[in-house]
């Protein structure tokens, strides 16, 4: 199958990409690399610097690979940047995911897999949360995720594009960026190996649901494959993790006797935070497979070999 991966350059793209060529397909990359890195592109991999902003550069890019399929990751990521420039980030969020499924309707894609956020969720009525969890996002990312959400589905009922939407967890391994405001675990890793105290927002209790990358990626991989279309599905670990509990696994991990310092909670950042994965292990055969503790195991590995 020809596969067009938005985002193939960075943390999840790049280890999608590298499944799909090992499972045989035929790759395709477009990325800026705004955030993602040369470093991560398997070589195999056809790929296409672009800005998915620029519609013209990616209609060129979709109308010269022809994808049967498009997993579209392409995205500004970052909780804190989207609440400091809300418009920088509806600019690539949501007005580039508009230009990647136009692209897709144009060039006849039999499928599009969007990666979407558990923070279109935001503030937990229960937990875990399912699929049908109100919807209030409580971050300029969460919202603009969630639109991006509306117009692949408004794009289903105008075209018949079919689709497929993923809502992760907090998704965490190796390539993370360390240097990022995205991706805590890899944040403290760096911190710990180069001496520096980590810093905790908030009390410490603040709760996240972390999912290994190697399963968010199994379960982009069986959304591909899947016949079912027009589906929602959560993506998770399933499971309550505070702040505190991710501080000392990490902690443990490096070996290290250090403390946290504190400071104020972040805008935009919930309290609370879990998913229901029931649906995709329902109808994809999806669970997640990788502890914390063993993950976090390959991003201090990771981070110690490449630093």
């Amino acid at each position: 199958m020809k596969v067009l991966v938005t985002g193939g350059a960075g943390f999840i793209g790049s280890h999608l990409v590298d499944a799909l060529i090992e499972e045989g397909h035929e790759v395709a990359v477009i990325d800026d690399l705004s955030a993602g890195s040369e470093a991560n592109l398997n070589p195999r991999a056809d790929f296409h610097k672009a800005d998915i902003t620029d519609f013209e550069a990616t209609r060129s890019v979709f109308a010269e690979v022809k994808p049967q399929v498009v997993s579209h990751l392409a995205a500004q990521t970052s909780v804190r940047l989207s609440m400091a420039d809300p418009v920088r980030d509806a600019t690539v969020n949501v007005l580039g995911s508009i230009n990647v499924v136009r692209a897709c309707v144009e060039q006849k894609v039999e499928r599009v897999v969007f990666a979407s956020t558990c923070a279109v969720y935001a503030g937990a009525q229960y937990i875990p949360m399912d699929e049908g969890h109100p919807v209030l996002p409580e971050s300029a990312y969460g919202a603009s995720k969630y639109a991006v959400e509306g117009y692949i589905r408004m794009f289903a009922l105008a075209y018949g594009l079919k689709y497929k939407i993923l809502r992760y967890g907090n998704v965490f391994g190796p390539r993370q960026n360390p240097d990022g405001e995205a991706g805590v675990i890899s944040i403290f890793t760096k911190q710990f190996v180069e001496g520096v105290q980590p810093t905790i927002f908030g009390d410490g209790t603040k709760t996240r649901d972390y999912v290994y990358v190697g399963d968010i990626v199994k379960g982009n991989v069986l959304a591909i494959r899947d016949a079912g279309d027009n589906e929602t599905y959560n993506l998770a670990g399933g499971k309550e993790i505070t702040d505190l509990q991710v501080f000392e696994a990490v902690r443990k991990a490096v070996r290290s006797d250090m403390e946290p310092k504190y400071a104020h909670k972040r805008p935009g950042e919930v309290d609370r935070s879990s998913l229901d994965y029931a649906r995709a292990r329902a109808k994809l055969g999806w669970s997640p497979t990788v502890e914390l503790e063993d993950g976090i195991g390959d991003v201090v590995a990771y981070y110690r070999a490449t630093h």
